[in-house]
């Protein structure tokens, strides 16, 4: 069944783009061993924020969580003794991400953790073509770098001043907009529709839609220049002079 948001053009449906920018924090960083214990996904339509999350805590299923790992995102042991185990929220995972792009900050670290994850579940592990990884598209746009989420929050303003600790969620909600900035999305709003042709007569085809098309402006724009600017601007070049680069232009046509 198609999504109830999908844009209605002419006849046809036109799905929007749909990518989900997700992170995890696991017990350790053995994805063979380790478990994952926090799922935090942002989901973005045609490079919008939705405001859908998906966020779940999960019980390791007797995985100790390392030292070393607690440093880092804080989530101990205790906090997830009551929490569902991974094949409890498999499903709802699946249901959230189904069609859409899969984008994370170091994407094989995430990845290797899920597949390992689905293995021990007999599931498929996640197709590679659905897969962006934001830290290669930032060491594309920034050889330079630093290229960390913090470093890049930085070099795009973007306000992580909560981020005490990793957390997926927040994480996501940062590396969404890290995201938007890296693939050019804010300019990219910017620029015009294109507006599906309709033929609405008669005789059109019930089933198909018209051509694509780009028309030209009816009528051109008006000069943005009044007649007294134009005088008043030719005045001036004739006084700079016959070596006056604006004179020498219009000598050669402009």
């Amino acid at each position: 069944m198609p999504r109830a948001d999908a844009h209605d053009v002419g006849r046809k449906r036109i799905e929007p783009m749909r990518e989900i920018i997700f992170d995890t924090e696991t017990t350790g960083l053995d994805s063979g061993s380790d478990r994952i214990i926090e799922i935090g996904a942002v989901e973005l339509e045609n490079r919008f924020i939705t405001g859908r999350n998906f966020h779940v805590y999960i019980n390791p299923d007797g995985k100790e969580v390392h030292a070393e790992a607690l440093a880092v995102h804080g989530i101990s042991n205790e906090q997830l003794e009551d929490k569902p185990k991974f094949r409890e929220v498999v499903q709802d995972w699946l249901d959230f991400t189904a069609g859409a792009k899969l984008i994370a900050h170091n994407a094989n670290f995430d990845v290797g953790f899920f597949n390992a994850e689905f293995a021990r579940l007999g599931l498929p592990p996640i197709d590679p073509d659905v897969v962006i990884d934001s830290l290669s598209l930032a060491r594309k746009k920034h050889p330079m770098g630093p290229n960390s989420l913090d470093a890049l929050c930085l070099r795009y303003a973007i306000d992580n001043s909560k981020r005490e600790k990793h957390g997926a969620l927040l994480d996501s909600e940062l590396l969404a907009e890290v995201y938007i900035e890296l693939v050019g999305g804010k300019q990219a709003r910017l620029g015009l529709e294109v507006v599906e042709e309709r033929d609405f007569s008669a005789n059109a085809d019930e089933g198909e839609t018209g051509r694509v098309t780009l028309r030209p402006r009816p009528e051109p724009l008006p000069h943005r220049l009044s007649e007294q600017e134009i005088a008043a601007h030719a005045e001036l070049v004739a006084k700079l002079g016959d070596k006056a680069i604006w004179s020498a232009g219009t000598q050669k046509g402009g």
